[in-house]
């Protein structure tokens, strides 16, 4: 499969599995007429620089990608688009957890207290959380300490070593709390990394939405539009698609939206995160 007539697609690998769902992707969308083919990179800077320089026509994006995406865009006078998403990208929130008797009632009690978070580019368990508790009265590293649990650079969060660390961190009372996503706290619990009534929730976050597909605006629109539609076809009752769903983590795809990524450019917007990057590869394709 090479030339115009062919659609290819950025992932990032954060996990073995990768490949496994998307040659199972690969497969179902050559069946149904899509020449299709995905390459897969070390890091989300990565795959957006590749993007921009043309290497692939659509992106699986985190939600911190988007925003470079969307930023460095903006800055040379193009357009991203999220095309499509997962339901279970929708409307999720990252909580901060504490002990069970650990004395901390509410967030002022945080004050000269250590806090631990996930990696330093995860929009769930770093970025979300922080800011939220800086719009709470609470500035990272100036009223409280952050205790960074970095694993995977570049894969801006997209596992979950980081957050059990920082749960582990706080059951032997090492911080005094960890920022993790909510299903995380769920699974943490059903899994029984967190036993049963050790932890409760101390705050909520904002809703906020995660990955979607991303594509530039001079991606090839007819094959954008076939992909667009395979997805959004995709039944979780026909036998053939629901594998493919389930390994992804969704029940059906969704349109597009960026609605929900404000608490995340809230969160850049207040710590500078990305800024860097994006004036580089702005700079760069230029």
């Amino acid at each position: 499969m090479t030339g115009d007539n062919v659609l290819i697609m950025g992932a990032v690998a954060y996990d073995p599995k990768v490949v496994t769902i998307w040659t199972g992707f690969q497969q179902y969308f050559e069946r149904h007429g899509l020449a299709f083919d995905y390459v897969l990179y070390s890091s989300y800077e990565r795959q957006v620089e590749a993007h921009f320089s043309g290497d692939i026509q659509v992106a699986w994006n985190s939600p911190l990608a988007w925003l470079q995406s969307e930023r460095i865009a903006e800055a040379l006078g193009r357009r991203a688009e999220a095309i499509c998403m997962r339901d279970t990208d929708r409307d999720l929130t990252s909580v901060v957890v504490v002990r069970t008797g650990g004395g901390v009632q509410n967030i002022g009690d945080l004050k000269g207290k250590r806090v631990a978070v996930g990696a330093n580019d995860s929009p769930q368990a770093t970025l979300i959380p922080l800011s939220y508790l800086a719009s709470e009265g609470l500035q990272p590293e100036a009223d409280f300490d952050v205790v960074p649990f970095d694993r995977a650079a570049g894969k801006h969060g997209d596992h979950i070593g980081g957050e059990r660390d920082a749960v582990r961190a706080l059951l032997r009372g090492d911080v005094a709390a960890a920022c993790i996503i909510d299903s995380n706290h769920l699974a943490f619990s059903q899994e029984a990394t967190i036993p049963s009534g050790a932890t409760r929730i101390l705050a909520t976050t904002p809703p906020y939405d995660h990955c979607n597909f991303t594509v530039l605006d001079k991606a090839p629109a007819a094959l954008v539009e076939q992909f667009r539609e395979l997805l959004l076809g995709m039944a979780y009752s026909d036998a053939e698609v629901r594998p493919l769903l389930d390994m992804e983590g969704l029940k059906q795809w969704r349109p597009g939206r960026t609605t929900g990524y404000t608490t995340l450019a809230g969160a850049l917007d207040r710590f500078g995160t990305i800024d860097a990057f994006v004036k580089t590869v702005a700079t760069r394709c230029k």
